[in-house]
């Protein structure tokens, strides 16, 4: 019989034990992160777009010229002079159209209805690229761990905001109403902007490896995220402000700079009963809460570029070197759009710059928390 006595320097197990392999935390159940990373991306250009696109049917006055919320039926256009009359007959019994549009042509609503159709087209395009990547992912088994969830929340926000779009609209079919209600407006807009944000966020964090990700927080620099999840709050108020200023056309007035009709407040700022109306409908102070938020932003902007000076992270660094880059030309951007009164090929720049911006600040917050790993002759 074999002597089956064991040293007492020999491992229990020691036959059946497992040597531990790398990356091992990047091989289960990280599905295909790639995929859902360029699919992310497809979605994050759309959702770009969309936002340049409903500015553009804001600044030509084009959000009211379909009057129905038709999700299905609406995909198609009209198809003959006759469905075209039809439309133009609805658009004729709404406020817009009798208190600021009457004698329109046929050929002018054409041109407004087309703007609004591919505003209302674009985001059922974006709405199918969502359902067929997330049920294509779930039926092949591609999903990574933990976003399963996540990409259903992207989902359901972007349900809500076709939903949002409507209630927008509604507001402007009312009586006495010659444009949608700004609060309305200011949270459709507010509402695509977070959703852009967590495409945003998604794509970075889907760029690297999860072990990547793990080891790169513990280097994370804490208080510099902080500072940067303030700045993403500060853009994120100045955002809402501007699309109230869109809502009301109030960058079409108080043409002066840094000083609105010739002093710091406008002229009668706190004219309309009740007083909270003021803050969305006086033309001259919702420009004001914009200038003054500008400047706030652009402050703190500063302050948060100076402190990621102190970085020893070059890449991290530079992300912020970015951000004072582009928010310095937003705000030379909206200065000149209030100078020349606001017109819509300025203005549409402007709020082009605002989602770059947008981009930019959360990519600088992204990489202060999870910094990229560099030797010390990179730092």
């Amino acid at each position: 019989m074999a002597d089956k006595t064991r040293s007492i320097f020999e491992d229990v197990g020691d036959a059946q034990k497992q040597v531990a392999s790398p990356g091992g935390i990047d091989r289960g159940g990280q599905g295909a992160r790639g995929v859902v990373r360029a699919w992310l991306m497809v979605i994050f250009g759309l959702v770009g777009i969309m936002i340049i696109v409903g500015g553009l049917t804001r600044l030509t006055d084009s959000g009211l010229s379909i009057t129905e919320w038709a999700p299905l039926k609406g995909a198609l256009p009209p198809t003959s002079e006759a469905v075209w009359i039809e439309e133009f007959e609805k658009y004729k019994a709404i406020p817009e159209y009798q208190l600021q549009n009457k004698g329109m042509t046929l050929a002018e609503f054409k041109t407004i209805y087309w703007w609004e159709w591919g505003h209302r087209q674009l985001g059922r395009v974006i709405g199918l690229v969502w359902a067929i990547g997330f049920v294509g992912l779930l039926v092949t088994r591609k999903m990574p761990m933990g976003w399963t969830g996540r990409l259903l929340f992207l989902g359901a926000l972007g349900g809500l905001q076709g939903a949002i779009g409507w209630w927008m609209v509604s507001s402007g079919l009312e009586e006495g109403m010659l444009d949608v209600a700004s609060y309305r407006l200011a949270t459709h807009l507010g509402l695509a902007f977070v959703i852009f944000g967590f495409i945003t966020w998604f794509v970075l964090r889907l760029s690297r490896r999860e072990g990547d990700l793990m080891q790169a927080r513990r280097m994370g620099d804490a208080s510099l995220t902080r500072l940067g999840t303030w700045l993403v709050a500060l853009a994120f108020v100045q955002i809402v402000i501007g699309a109230l200023v869109a809502g009301i056309d109030a960058g079409r007035n108080y043409t002066d700079w840094p000083l609105m009709a010739g002093g710091l407040l406008p002229p009668e700022p706190f004219g309309l009963t009740p007083i909270w109306r003021n803050f969305f409908e006086d033309d001259g102070l919702v420009q004001f809460m914009h200038r003054m938020a500008g400047y706030i932003l652009f402050a703190f902007g500063i302050f948060v570029w100076l402190r990621a000076r102190a970085s020893g992270n070059t890449r991290t660094k530079f992300a912020f070197n970015v951000m004072l880059a582009v928010m310095t030309l937003q705000v030379l951007l909206g200065i000149t759009t209030v100078i020349y009164s606001a017109p819509w090929h300025i203005a549409i720049v402007h709020q082009l710059g605002a989602v770059v911006l947008w981009v930019v600040i959360l990519r600088a917050r992204f990489l202060a928390a999870y910094p990229h790993p560099q030797t010390i002759q990179g730092a």
